[in-house]
């Protein structure tokens, strides 16, 4: 069955940087576009990032463009999230994302900026 699992979050802080992966299973990960979302406490959870199936196109929000670069390894089923020069506002949890057939989630992956 399809699997999404995040890793790499933890504390950090204020100008710091985290790398943050998604290992993908049980689909044709090539195939498909990846995305990165996040959900801070008492916030909806929004989207981050988003990557085409070959890598080829990428979008951000506004709130971390210049900041945060997603990527993907085809051959690893991985996509990345790599997040610098991060604020106290980027404190959330992150959660990989897909549309297989239907919307899939990861567990999701804890990212903290506090000094």
């Amino acid at each position: 069955q399809v699997q999404l699992v995040e890793s790499g979050g933890g504390l950090v802080q204020p100008g710091g940087s985290l790398r943050l992966s998604c290992a993908a299973s049980g689909f044709g990960f090539a195939s498909y576009a990846m995305n990165w979302y996040r959900q801070a406490p008492g916030k909806e959870r929004e989207l981050v990032a988003a990557i085409s199936s070959a890598g080829t196109t990428t979008t951000y929000a506004d709130s971390v463009k210049g900041r945060f670069t997603i990527s993907r390894e085809n051959a690893k089923n991985t996509v990345y999230l790599q997040m610098n020069s991060l604020k106290p506002e980027d404190t959330a949890v992150y959660y990989c994302n897909g549309y297989m057939g239907r919307e899939y989630w990861g567990r999701g992956t804890q990212v903290t900026v506090s000094s």
